[in-house]
């Protein structure tokens, strides 16, 4: 009997038809009619890549699986085509057979790049999508054999008997089945969506790259938040449930998730105001390095040792944020040099300005230009100013090579920079100065005792003559 009911199917006209000319008019059409699909395949494929080319690597990834469905899916529509103009003139059980598993695997290849293009945003595959992929692999495969064996409908009723309660709600299992597969398609439907959205807005020119972002994170947000609304009517949830899980969540923001919900909006409000863009050099809290990376939530921010630290965007809100890159990519920078009296002044500030000529970065427009910021006690203050382009990339290297050309010109030139310089007077004799703490030999203080004194420069008691006394 069961028996019976499995061949009353596809494969009953498989064997009604085995041997008969009609066998092989079925096997002729069906290979003629793959071969068109698969001529038909192979162009869409080119049209395909010479359109991809320019995408970025996510789309290409999902591509692959896309240009494996083309195949199978132009074989089942042009096999349903044949199958529906012959059904009235001949058998065509070899052609409804061959059906099932042309739309069971384009229908696989079809779920893979709807997943990739949702979830593989870096060209790279997530472990769980893998998962997911083979998961769906079986099912299919499942449903394949189960509708070729004709036992569908005893597999639909078997489900739909075994019964459960999860709460208030009774359910079976082909309605929890049927929800999730529900909830999934409308959700990853909804995540493709928002992928297409997403790189269309982030491929538009006329819009800046911060509102880009945004527009594209609103766009996947409620997408979902649509997706996941339908998905709960169609399964038969009534959505008035979400009022009170949306005052549960708000009083949990309230009080447990203040940084979080506070980090989600300052990263909003970091995109609408456009107060940072990816690419600027910022300083913040003393971390200096370059904007990478603007999430809802932090901003990643790659210092000058190549390090990225993750930076929640309320710390970028509430503290001081300095931009070294929002106006002007040139800094100003200074080196400063002392010369002794003795030197050439003028050939002194020449040589100055011509040593941060031709070193890189530095700007000839404004020029380099020497100064003389005043007269020290061990020499003349000069000061070389110039400018350095892309000055957030760091200016020491600069600064480095400039004062390096100034200390070889000085050097060929004659110019010389002084040391410090201290007189010291003594205030009477040195026995005096000395206040007995040191014994002399008896030559010794006979020389000193024939000495001629020498005066104070300066009235004893003045404050020079104090410490000059203090130190000696």
């Amino acid at each position: 009997m069961a028996e019976n009911r499995i061949l009353s199917h596809m494969l009953a006209g498989i064997v009604r038809d085995y041997g008969e000319p009609v066998m092989i008019w079925q096997a002729g059409t069906l290979l003629g009619t793959l071969l068109v699909a698969w001529l038909f395949a192979r162009l869409a494929r080119r049209m395909l890549d010479s359109r991809r080319r320019a995408r970025h690597e996510a789309v290409r990834f999902g591509a692959e699986s896309l240009h494996k469905a083309l195949f199978p899916l132009l074989g089942g529509v042009l096999v349903w085509s044949v199958q529906t103009v012959l059904d009235d003139y001949m058998s065509t059980s070899l052609l409804e057979l061959a059906l099932v598993p042309l739309i069971g695997i384009a229908s696989i290849y079809i779920v893979f790049f709807i997943a990739r293009r949702s979830f593989a945003r870096s060209g790279q595959a997530h472990a769980w999508l893998s998962i997911s992929e083979k998961l769906v692999s079986v099912l299919v495969w499942a449903g394949m054999v189960v509708t070729v064996l004709g036992i569908q409908d005893e597999v639909l009723r078997w489900m739909a008997s075994v019964r459960f309660r999860v709460g208030t709600a009774h359910m079976t299992l082909l309605s929890l089945t049927t929800g999730l597969v529900w909830v999934c398609a409308t959700v990853i439907f909804a995540l493709w969506l928002g992928s297409v959205y997403e790189d269309r807005v982030m491929r538009a020119h006329s819009i800046d790259a911060n509102l880009k972002v945004v527009l594209s994170r609103l766009g996947r947000a409620l997408l979902l938040l649509a997706a996941v609304l339908v998905s709960f009517s169609l399964v038969g949830i009534d959505i008035t449930v979400l009022g009170v899980f949306g005052g549960a969540l708000g009083v949990g923001l309230g009080f447990g998730l203040q940084k979080v919900a506070s980090n989600y909006v300052s990263g909003f409000i970091i995109l609408i105001d456009r107060s940072l863009r990816i690419g600027d050099t910022i300083n913040v809290s003393g971390l200096q390095g370059q904007v990478t990376e603007i999430r809802t939530r932090y901003t990643t921010v790659r210092g000058l040792d190549g390090i990225e630290t993750l930076i929640p965007n309320e710390k970028l809100i509430t503290d001081v944020v300095q931009n070294h890159s929002s106006y002007l990519t040139r800094g100003y920078a200074k080196a400063a040099v002392q010369i002794a009296y003795t030197s050439d002044l003028d050939r002194a500030m020449a040589l100055l300005v011509e040593a941060a000529q031709g070193v890189e970065r530095v700007l000839p427009d404004p020029a380099p230009a020497a100064y003389l910021v005043g007269f020290g006690s061990d020499g003349i203050s000069l000061e070389l100013g110039f400018w350095i382009e892309e000055a957030a990339k760091g200016t020491a290297g600069t600064r480095s090579t400039v004062n390096r050309n100034i200390w070889r010109l000085f050097n060929e030139n004659g110019i010389s920079i002084p040391y410090a310089r201290r007189d010291v007077h003594l205030i009477g004799g040195l026995p005096a100065a000395l206040g007995g703490a040191v014994e002399i030999g008896p030559d010794r203080a006979a020389a000193v005792a024939s000495a001629p004194r020498v005066e104070p420069p300066c009235e004893p008691g003045t404050p020079f003559a104090r410490d000059a006394s203090a130190g000696a």
